[in-house]
Parts: C-alpha cells; sequence; structure tokens
C-alpha cells in the first residue's frame, strides 16, 4: 500500500472479519516506528498531538490537525484514521465542510465524536448528534473517497455512563451512516459483549488504556478494532516525568539506563 486510494480499501477489509490493533502514534516518528513494528493500520491521538504541542487535549486548531493528518499519513505506507474529536464544528452544515478538508489529507479513516466539551450538558443531543453523523456521512460520499467513518459516543467518558443510552446512540450512528462504532470507557466483558451485540454486524472498536483485557479475549467477546488513545503517548511521558524527576530531585541518572539504546531508535528511523 503506497497510496491513499490502495490504502483505504484495505483499511475497509481490516474491518470485515477478525480483530486488529490499530495503535495511535502521535507524531510522525512515532508512527514510523510503529509501522516498523507490523502493525497494519494505525490511528492519530487528539490528546498525544496536543501533548506534543504543548497543550491540553481538544486545544488544537483546525489547521492544525489537517497538518497532522497530512503529515502522519504521507509519512507511513500503512491506513491511518483520523482523530477528529467532534468535527471541530457544532453544526453540521460545519462538519460536513470540515470533514471535506479531512478526507483531502490522505486518511483512510475518521472518527466524529459527540462530547460537547461542556461538564453540564457533556453530549450533543440525540437528533444533532445524529445530523452531525449524516453530514459527515454525506461528505463523504461526495467526496468519492471511501474514507471510512466511525461513530463514536462519549458517554463512558464524560460521566454519563449509561450503557443503555449508549447502545441507543451507536445504532442512530450506524443508521446514519457510521461504518464503524466505538464507545471509549468500556471496560467489561459484559458492557462490551452488550455493544458488540446491539450494534451487529458493524464492527467495534474498543480503546484500552489499561491493562483489563488481552488482544486474544477482546477478538473472543466479537471486537474487531482495537484502539489506545493517547496511553503509548502516555507511556512515554511516563518515562521521560520519571527521569526528569530523578535528575532534578535526586541529581541522579540511573532511569537513563532503562532508555531505549540511541542506535536502536536512530537506526529504525534511518532505515
Amino acid at each position: 500500500m503506497s497510496t491513499p486510494t490502495e490504502r483505504r480499501p484495505a483499511f475497509h477489509a481490516l474491518h470485515a472479519a477478525g480483530c486488529f490493533v490499530i495503535p495511535n502514534p502521535w507524531d510522525v516518528g512515532s508512527a514510523r516506528l510503529l509501522e516498523k513494528l507490523g502493525f497494519k493500520a494505525l490511528a492519530t491521538t487528539s490528546s498525544g498531538f496536543a501533548w506534543s504541542l504543548g497543550r491540553a487535549d481538544n486545544h488544537v486548531s483546525l489547521d492544525e490537525a489537517l497538518a497532522h493528518f497530512r503529515a502522519v499519513a504521507a509519512a507511513v505506507r500503512v491506513p491511518v484514521n483520523a482523530d477528529f474529536e467532534g468535527g471541530f464544528a457544532i453544526d453540521p452544515e460545519g462538519v460536513a465542510a470540515n470533514v471535506a478538508l479531512a478526507v483531502g489529507t490522505g486518511v483512510a479513516g475518521l472518527s466524529i465524536e459527540d462530547s460537547t466539551g461542556n461538564p453540564a450538558e457533556p453530549l450533543f443531543d440525540l437528533d444533532l448528534s445524529v445530523a452531525r453523523i449524516k453530514a459527515a456521512r454525506r461528505a463523504i460520499d461526495d467526496s468519492g473517497t471511501g474514507v471510512l467513518l466511525t461513530g463514536r459516543s462519549e458517554g463512558f467518558i464524560v460521566g454519563r455512563p449509561d450503557l443503555a443510552e449508549t447502545i441507543r446512540r451507536l445504532r442512530a450512528y450506524a443508521a446514519a451512516g457510521a461504518e464503524c462504532l466505538y464507545a471509549p470507557g468500556l471496560s467489561s466483558a459484559q458492557e462490551i459483549t452488550a455493544v458488540v451485540e446491539a450494534v451487529a454486524p458493524a464492527p467495534v472498536n474498543v480503546l484500552v488504556g489499561r491493562p483489563f483485557a488481552t488482544v486474544a479475549e477482546l477478538a473472543g467477546l466479537g471486537v474487531r478494532r482495537i484502539s489506545v488513545g493517547g496511553a503509548l503517548a502516555r507511556a512515554a511521558w511516563g518515562g521521560f516525568f520519571e527521569a526528569a524527576r530523578e535528575i532534578a530531585e535526586r541529581g541522579t541518572f540511573t532511569s537513563l539506563g532503562r532508555a531505549t539504546p540511541f542506535a536502536e531508535v536512530n537506526g529504525l528511523l534511518g532505515s
């Protein structure tokens, strides 16, 4: 796979059967390393990218996100899914216009979520959420690109962990044209199975940000796609914090002895 045109059918094929892991790089370097480890597809992470710019999650502009998608997609030969947050707009027309821009960056898929960023009302009204998915679907269809659309319901990570409501929303998003369904925050076998069965045969993405299940276990529950969100970025930051704090607080450098050797990183990125 070397062009977006070739990657998009391959990305759809990955969702048709089986289970695959789609890890989340936060920059070009991490994307290239994950590709070299043999992953068949990658997904950007809004949080990891924002942190790399010294900002909190959801504090990146549309232009910055589009440039990031373009850079990551151009750096690897495997399909890339774009974490497009809420489409950088509230109204469906704005979502459609922005999705039309995103599909031109070379990505093979993108997601639209239903969180508002307002703690008092953390989820968009269902009718508006469905209209936003329909607008994204229309923009993709009008582009003729075949970019895969993922519909995300964020209730479990924004303080509304209502399984019945999450399922209602995911079903509505599938009916509106989402080809993959995703509810970050699900962590029990019962929750995951309920979602998988409720939206079947549509593929379901499960987020693993902590070690609550293995790939084999999630595959056994019928999960098609597994992502890690900002967890790899957090793991990298964890090593950084450990070493930096040791130097700052104790004046010692033992943590640096656990760092990946220079030759290994340089060799992988230079090859």
